[in-house]
C-alpha cells in the first residue's frame, strides 16, 4: 500500500493524506456510532483531484469510504471494523465545496462538500431555500449527502431529498471508472476538462439542459403523503419511488456533483404550538389537515414529554450556541470538537462532559410558555401553517380541543424560533446523555422508523421487560408524515444488538419500515429492494461494501459461488 499513498500525496499534496491514527480519528468515528480502520484519510480540494483519488484506489483495488460532513447517524460514511477487502481509504470530500445557482436561482448544482447551510445562504437573498432549513443545516451536513441517504426532514411539502440529475463515477464490474453525466449540463467528453469547467462554473444557459422530464426533488410527494388510508408509510430509505443512481446511493457511487430544486420562501407563516395527553387528538389533527385542507402545512414535529426534558437539560448548550453564534460559526464550532475528540489522552467524550458543565451555568434558555406545556402535558406538536391555511387552522383547533385533553397557542416569531430549536437539539441529547452517564449507559439503540400513513395508534407502548431496560426512551419526529426518531438509551448490561431486534421484531408486526430517512448505515439490514438497488450501481462491491450488513466481498460473492458451484 505504500505506492498508492505516494500517489495520492502526488494528487493531493502531503498535508491532505492522513495516516496517524490521531490524525484520523474524526473521520473514522461516526457522530453517533460506528467507528473502523482506514489506510488513509484523503482530502481532495477539486473535483479532478477527486477525480484522480478514486482512480488510483480503483487501480489499487482498496475498497472507498466517500464521506463528506460525517454528520450521519447510522455509521454509514465511516468504516465499521477493519475487515475491507484490499484495506479502507476514506475520501473526504469537505474541501470541495462551491456552488453554482441557475435558473435565477430556481435550480443549484451543488459540489460534494457543499453543505446546506451554506446552499440556504446562497438562496436567502432571492427570497428562496433549499429542501432542508434548520435542523440539517445547523450542523453542517452536506447536500451531496442528504441526497446518497434520501434524507427527510421537517418539511412537509418537499419529501426526501431527491435528484435525477447528478454527475457520478461508477467503479465497473470489470474494475474500471467511468463518469457519467446526468447532470443535464454540457460540460464535453473528457472527464478532467468535464470536472474542471463545472467547478470553475465555465458554461452558460445555452450548455444547460431545462431536463423538464427529470424530478429535481420529489414532485409526487405533496400528493403521496395526504393519502391517510394507505397502508404503506410516506417515506422510507428502501422506497424504490426515490432510488435513482446518486438518489439513495449510500456512497456506492462516486458523486461529484447533483442538481436540484430551491423553494419559495413561505411569507407570513404562523406556528401553532399544541399540547396534549391524548394521543388520538394529535390524530385527529394530522387526519384533518391531511385529508381535507387546501394548502399542505409547512412542518409539523412532534416531541413526548421525556425526549423534551433530555433535550432540555443534555441540549442546552448547543441550543444556546446556534441560537447566539449563529449557524455561520456553527460548522467551525463541530470541527473544533471533532479534533478535541481525537486527541484519545483528554478521554472518550471529553468534549461533551466540558460542554455539559457550561451548559448547566447558562441561564434558562425556554419561554415560560413552553414550560407551561410541559407540565400540563406529554404531547407536544409544533405545527407551522402558511399564510393562507391559518383561519382555517385557528378553525379546526378550536373545535377539536375545544372539550378535549389539548390546548394550544399560537407562537410570536421568537417564541417559535426557540421551539422548533429545541426540538431539533434533541437528536444530539441521546448522544450526550451516553457521553455524561457512561457508567450507567450500554450504549444508545436509535431508531429511525416510517409507519404507515393510515395507523391511527401511533404511539409505541414497550412490553414491560423491554422498558425495565432502557432507561429513557426518547421520541420525537415529523408527525405528519408519520416519521419518528426512537432513541433508546439502554442500561449497563443490557445486549444493546438483542434490545435492538426485539424492537424490529415489534415494528414488523405494525407494519413500518425502517430506516425512514437515516438510511441503513451499519445499524439496519438492507432489505432485498435496497440490496439489488446496490448491485445494480455498484456491480464491483468496491464503494462502501458491507453497508446494510451486505456482504463485503467483490462482486458480492458471485465470482465465489460461481467458483463453488463449478
Amino acid at each position: 500500500m505504500s505506492d498508492l499513498i505516494a500517489a495520492l500525496r502526488v494528487i493531493v499534496g502531503p498535508r491532505h493524506v492522513l495516516t496517524g491514527t490521531q490524525a484520523t480519528a474524526r473521520y473514522r468515528h461516526g457522530y453517533r456510532t460506528g467507528s473502523g480502520a482506514a489506510l488513509a484519510v484523503v482530502r481532495p480540494g477539486s473535483l479532478v483531484e477527486q477525480w484522480r483519488v478514486a482512480q488510483a484506489c480503483v487501480a489499487a483495488d482498496v475498497s472507498i469510504i466517500m464521506q463528506a460532513s460525517n454528520t450521519g447517524l447510522t455509521g454509514g460514511s465511516t468504516p465499521d471494523g477493519e475487515d475491507y477487502p484490499g484495506g479502507c481509504v476514506i475520501i473526504s470530500t469537505t474541501r470541495i465545496a462551491g456552488l453554482h445557482l441557475i435558473g435565477d436561482g430556481r435550480q443549484a448544482i451543488c459540489l460534494p462538500g457543499t453543505t446546506l447551510h451554506s446552499l440556504e445562504k446562497a438562496l436567502a437573498p432571492l427570497g428562496r431555500e433549499p429542501h432542508s432549513v434548520i435542523g440539517s443545516s445547523c450542523f453542517g451536513a452536506s447536500v451531496v449527502g442528504g441526497v446518497c441517504n434520501n434524507s427527510g426532514g421537517s418539511l412537509v411539502q418537499r419529501g426526501p431529498a431527491f435528484t435525477q440529475l447528478s454527475l457520478h463515477a461508477v467503479v465497473g464490474g470489470d474494475g474500471t471508472l467511468r463518469l457519467v453525466n446526468h447532470l443535464g449540463v454540457a460540460l464535453g467528453n473528457d472527464p478532467e476538462e468535464m470536472l474542471r469547467r463545472l467547478e470553475q462554473g465555465d458554461f452558460d444557459e445555452g450548455d444547460v439542459d431545462p431536463a423538464v422530464d427529470r424530478w429535481a426533488h420529489d414532485r409526487a410527494y405533496a400528493t403521496h403523503v395526504r393519502d391517510i388510508d394507505s397502508e404503506t408509510p410516506a417515506r422510507f430509505n428502501a422506497d424504490s419511488r426515490c432510488l435513482f443512481e446518486a438518489a439513495g446511493s449510500a456512497g456506492k457511487l462516486i458523486v461529484f456533483a447533483v442538481r436540484l430544486d430551491s423553494f419559495a420562501k413561505e411569507e407570513g407563516a404562523a406556528t401553532f404550538y399544541i399540547g396534549t395527553n391524548d394521543p388520538a387528538e394529535l390524530t385527529a389533527i394530522r387526519r384533518a389537515i391531511l385529508g381535507h385542507f387546501a394548502t399542505l402545512p409547512i412542518a409539523g414535529e412532534y416531541m413526548h414529554r421525556d425526549a423534551f426534558d433530555i433535550a432540555d437539560r443534555y441540549g442546552k448548550d448547543m441550543f444556546v450556541a446556534i441560537e447566539r453564534l449563529g449557524t455561520d460559526r456553527l460548522p467551525r464550532l463541530f470541527a473544533l470538537k471533532s479534533r478535541v475528540d481525537g486527541m484519545r489522552f483528554l478521554g472518550e467524550g471529553f468534549s461533551d462532559r466540558m460542554m455539559q458543565r457550561i451548559g448547566r451555568l447558562l441561564p434558562d434558555h425556554l419561554p415560560p410558555e413552553m414550560r407551561h406545556y410541559r407540565d400540563r402535558f406529554a404531547h407536544h406538536l409544533l405545527l407551522k401553517m402558511p399564510r393562507l391555511a391559518l383561519a382555517e387552522t385557528r378553525a379546526l383547533l378550536s373545535n377539536l380541543l375545544a372539550e378535549g385533553e389539548g390546548d394550544y397557542f399560537e407562537c410570536t416569531p421568537e417564541l417559535a424560533a426557540k421551539a422548533f430549536l429545541h426540538r431539533f437539539v434533541t437528536a444530539g441529547a441521546a448522544v450526550r446523555y451516553r457521553a455524561v452517564h457512561r457508567e450507567q449507559v450500554a450504549d444508545i439503540v436509535p431508531l429511525d422508523v416510517a409507519l404507515p400513513r393510515n395507523m391511527l395508534d401511533w404511539q409505541e407502548v414497550l412490553p414491560p421487560d423491554l422498558a425495565a431496560q432502557s432507561i429513557h426512551s426518547l421520541y420525537y419526529g415529523h408527525f405528519l408524515c408519520h416519521v419518528f426518531h426512537q432513541d433508546y438509551i439502554v442500561r449497563k448490561g443490557v445486549d444493546p444488538l438483542a434490545f435492538e431486534h426485539r424492537l424490529w421484531a415489534l415494528l414488523d408486526e405494525r407494519g413500518a419500515e425502517y430506516p425512514a430517512e437515516h438510511n441503513v448505515g451499519h445499524l439496519y439490514r438492507a432489505k432485498p429492494a435496497l440490496e439489488g438497488f446496490y448491485r445494480h450501481i455498484d456491480p464491483r462491491n468496491q464503494c462502501n461494501p458491507g453497508i446494510g450488513h451486505t456482504t463485503r466481498d467483490r462482486h458480492w460473492g458471485d465470482e465465489q459461488k460461481e467458483m463453488a458451484g463449478s
